[in-house]
């Protein structure tokens, strides 16, 4: 498995232009997504050819795991240019992510547009997107890149000093700490007991699988913008379907069911026929999706 040390800069011939300065990035004013405090992360353009991730709460696990993607798969993930801290206000740490720009929509913005036979075309390149991501051999049990621990938002307590990711050598461990993390919000303990004892029935014998564990339309890109017509229509050829997926926050290697499970559970409030072509592309586990559905619902209730 590739492994790539930090800081890490992309070798300067790869580069489309300079790298932004940290002062160019932090002034920019190209803001596309910001967390609840300017501290805790942003995502801002810098100029024709950079996105940035970057912030204190900002992990830079997230660019060595498309790092890892960009090396050793056909998984299309944005180029990673530089990964790096420097020190922030309030004696906090900031990590920077440099990546590629796609200039392209995201596949949220165009779905509601698009007929039967372009989410047909969608649906095969990122059903083959997926094969791909599960030919990629686990370093051991359920972990991230570098077996290190899980990311999904699921086991984060928000206490640093309380653990509860990783990395599994077995589900069995990584359905245990589901339970500890449903146990350590104060939530009654006979519940906590039924948590288990249905998990020890459903949740087993699910090889770990490469996941990108947030799969939803606005973490699909297009690379290039597909041609329209009008303002109803969006067409395009099989040639015009480069797609690039985007986030990699959570991704890891997770029991088989955890991807179809949560990209259901990120589809909200059901409002159109994503859920259809979910199951298209992703292999169901309809059983698991109903009790993490409830899981989920409680925990973050």
């Amino acid at each position: 498995m590739a492994s790539f040390t930090l800081p890490y800069f992309a070798d300067q011939a790869s580069l489309p232009t300079t790298l932004p300065t940290a002062e160019e990035i932090e002034s920019a004013k190209e803001i596309l997504n910001e967390r609840m405090s300017e501290a805790s992360g942003k995502v801002v353009g810098v100029g024709d050819h950079f996105i940035v991730k970057y912030g204190a709460f900002v992990n830079l696990q997230e660019g060595q795991t498309m790092l890892f993607l960009q090396y050793s798969s056909t998984v299309p993930v944005p180029r990673i240019y530089a990964l790096y801290q420097k020190p922030g206000p309030d004696n906090d740490t900031y990590s920077y992510i440099v990546m590629e720009r796609i200039r392209g929509p995201t596949l949220a913005s165009v779905w509601s547009k698009i007929g039967q036979t372009e989410k047909e075309a969608v649906t095969s390149k990122l059903r083959d997107i997926f094969e791909a991501m599960r030919k990629l051999e686990s370093p051991g049990g359920y972990c991230s890149v570098g077996r290190r621990g899980l990311t999904d938002s699921l086991f984060d307590s928000g206490d640093d000093s309380t653990s509860f990711n990783g990395p599994f050598n077995t589900e069995s461990a990584l359905n245990e700490a589901m339970i500890a993390r449903y146990a350590n919000e104060g939530r009654s303990r006979y519940k906590t007991q039924h948590f288990l004892r249905a998990f020890h029935d459903v949740f087993q014998n699910h090889a770990p699988v490469f996941t990108h564990a947030d799969f939803q339309r606005k973490n699909v890109m297009f690379r290039k913008p597909p041609t329209t017509e009008n303002e109803d229509l969006v067409q395009w050829s099989s040639a015009d379907l480069e797609l690039v997926i985007i986030d990699w926050e959570f991704a890891g290697w997770y029991p088989s069911y955890w991807e179809y499970s949560r990209a259901l559970f990120g589809c909200g409030a059901w409002t159109d026929d994503w859920s259809e072509w979910i199951e298209k592309m992703l292999e169901p586990y309809r059983n698991e999706y109903a009790w993490v559905l409830l899981f989920l619902t409680e925990l973050f209730s």
